[in-house]
């Protein structure tokens, strides 16, 4: 009987550590993936600001970026892999928790499950365009175009707003947990020499701030196409960090925040190498 019990945990054992081996790997996969993304993006923004940019600074002008290089069809695809990992990865903290003493509650549970449902959709619209069949369309006409079908919905007007307000408040969370450095938390901070700890705060404050200064902006133009009743005052990645060039400082902001995004590139790849999964 005691065999027999000890077996079945050791097999428990091996599962769980199976488990967490899988998790782990794509954790990695997906923080590394989704630093492809933010740097070809911030590179794309930055040509932009200098006035040499042809192509959307958006996930979409990123996979055609990625596609023209060498290999790209197998980076593209790639990509999407370790996109589905950063879903599946997601999934299994919503499921059976995350890392870290409070891992286990809603308050973590319930982002991850979001998180899940983002990241799904981004691997499809990326393993789609890798087959051919789409996922490279403008972020900016699909801002538009789901604003105004939830603009026509009864309180459409009231779930625009509310949706806009939680995108401001996301990236003003998200701008101050870099500037906090919160996320020194999820690192194996033992594993960093001060000089790689230096770096990678650079990247985490610098990289962060910009991607929350972006996510604030998307949101304040949701909700004044809900005040105003009009869908095309919604913008997605792209215009929005063309409309930093609007501002009175010029092509500038929008240097500095295609900088601070290629910085968080660098930084999920940090994430990818030292996170605690």
């Amino acid at each position: 009987m005691n065999a027999r019990v000890m077996a079945r945990t050791g097999r428990s054992r091996a599962r769980r550590a199976a488990n967490g081996s899988a998790a782990e790997g794509a954790a990695r996969a997906g923080l590394t993936a989704r630093g492809v993304i933010y740097l070809l993006v911030g590179i794309l923004a930055l040509q932009i600001g200098f006035g040499t940019g042809s192509r959307q600074a958006d996930r979409g002008g990123a996979l055609a970026e990625l596609s023209d290089k060498p290999f790209g069809a197998m980076l593209l695809w790639a990509l999407g892999v370790g996109l589905v990992g950063m879903a599946l990865w997601r999934l299994s903290e919503a499921l059976f928790g995350a890392t870290g003493k409070d891992g286990h509650t809603a308050k973590k549970r319930l982002p991850a499950a979001a998180r899940c449902v983002f990241y799904a959709f981004v691997a499809y619209s990326v393993l789609a365009f890798a087959a051919g069949t789409g996922g490279g369309g403008s972020s900016d006409r699909q801002s538009r175009d789901v604003t105004a079908r939830v603009l026509e919905m009864p309180a459409g007007r009231w779930l625009v707003g509310a949706a806009g307000v939680a995108v401001v408040v996301a990236g003003v969370v998200i701008g101050v947990q870099a500037l906090r450095r919160s996320y020194h938390k999820k690192l194996k901070l033992g594993a960093l020499s001060p000089r790689t700890r230096r770096l990678v705060d650079v990247c985490g404050v610098g990289g962060g701030a910009a991607r929350g200064l972006v996510f604030a902006a998307a949101g304040a133009f949701a909700v004044r196409a809900a005040v105003d009743y009009e869908a095309d005052k919604a913008k997605g990645l792209d215009d929005t960090l063309r409309s930093f060039a609007e501002t009175p400082l010029g092509p500038w902001l929008l240097i500095c925040v295609a900088a601070g995004l290629m910085l968080f590139g660098g930084f999920s790849f940090a994430l990818a190498r030292w996170r605690r999964v």
